[in-house]
């Protein structure tokens, strides 16, 4: 072979070699789009079920309960409200509203109690599994996601309604987790819970019905309804800390059964449930149906607060004290529809 000819062969294998290596060139960069994607999807799903956790305890006591208040009492249209014929499918239909507006204003608040060094580690002993106690969010970035979501809440408060309970949430949650109004107090802890309740339930009960509370949509009755629902609250919310008495005790905090002792706080439940079960339906000079179903699952959640004394017997008797907390939101739709009738 003479040189020019092995110069071409040679020339041809050095070509061929560089096509197959911009083939295999190609063909990688042609995956890394899949490969991107998939990651990207990854933590997309990583990060949304790290927010996820942050307020799905809270889903049964906050979100699914206020949302119903909300609803329920725009329904109940002229009872409370200046809206003499609410449409059934337009206030249904604001359900996802109603639900996205107590969510978004549960999440910084969730994220501001559980990123405290002191809720860390009692959630490593309780609640594991939450984002912050996994190791799922760093504490820095916990604060940063924090103070990014209020902003959020007060611009969807801005055009869903319920802007003044929002800025009012900002503020109790301030107080509960930042002033220690959890922890110092149990009669100041109830309140702001108590508090907390009632600006869930006006500002859910806005966004239902996209009316402003405080410009006189409602009638004067909705203040003391309102009222008598934030009693209810600061005397019996205390349920919820009769399970979790172990994790209080270690983060230190003041709940009613750890200042007045076990036996005397399921006493001070029974004894609201008591007079609250009979006092609800009797504000809204209901008839005897509306009186057995609050009077019957009040006598359940009493006989269990005072004889199931276990942590899971406790759990689902909070979970039944909110559901008799809904029954109390259905009165004043109740009350519209009995016309004399057994409700």
């Amino acid at each position: 072979m003479d040189a020019k000819n092995a110069a071409d062969v040679l020339g041809i294998h050095d070509m061929s070699g560089k096509v197959q290596a911009l083939g295999e060139k190609v063909h990688e960069l042609s995956e890394r789009p899949i490969e991107i994607a998939i990651s990207a999807e990854e933590n997309l799903l990583y990060h949304t079920k790290t927010i996820w956790l942050f307020t799905y305890s809270d889903l049964k006591t906050i979100v699914a309960p206020e949302t119903a208040f909300g609803i329920l009492s725009a329904l109940s249209g002229p009872i409370l409200t200046t809206n003499q014929s609410p449409r059934f499918s337009i206030i249904l239909s604001r359900i996802p509203l109603v639900t996205f507006w107590c969510w978004i204003n549960l999440l910084p608040f969730a994220i501001d109690n559980q990123r405290q060094p002191e809720a860390i580690e009692e959630d490593g002993e309780n609640k594991p599994w939450r984002s912050m106690p996994s190791g799922r969010l760093s504490e820095k970035h916990a604060k940063w996601l924090m103070w990014s979501l209020y902003p959020a809440a007060i611009v969807a408060s801005l055009k869903l309604g319920g802007l003044k309970q929002c800025l009012a949430l900002i503020f109790l949650g301030w107080w509960y987790n930042d002033l220690g109004g959890a922890d110092h107090s149990c009669i100041t802890r109830n309140f702001i819970n108590a508090c907390g309740f009632l600006s869930y339930a006006s500002g859910a009960t806005e966004v239902a019905s996209r009316t402003e509370l405080l410009g006189s949509p409602f009638k004067p009755i909705a203040w003391p309804w309102f009222l008598t629902i934030g009693a209810v609250v600061f005397t019996s919310v205390q349920t919820q800390d009769m399970y979790d008495q172990a994790g209080d005790g270690l983060r230190g905090r003041k709940t009613v059964p750890l200042v007045v002792g076990d036996h005397y706080a399921r006493w001070s439940i029974a004894i609201a449930m008591a007079i609250w079960s009979v006092f609800c339906p009797t504000f809204w000079q209901l008839g005897p149906g509306s009186y057995a179903m609050s009077m019957i699952t009040s006598g359940i959640i009493i006989f269990r607060t005072l004889t199931k004394r276990s942590v899971p017997a406790d759990k689902l008797t909070f979970r039944i004290w909110n559901l008799w907390m809904v029954m109390l939101y259905l009165m004043p739709l109740f009350k519209r529809i009995k016309g004399g009738s057994w409700l």
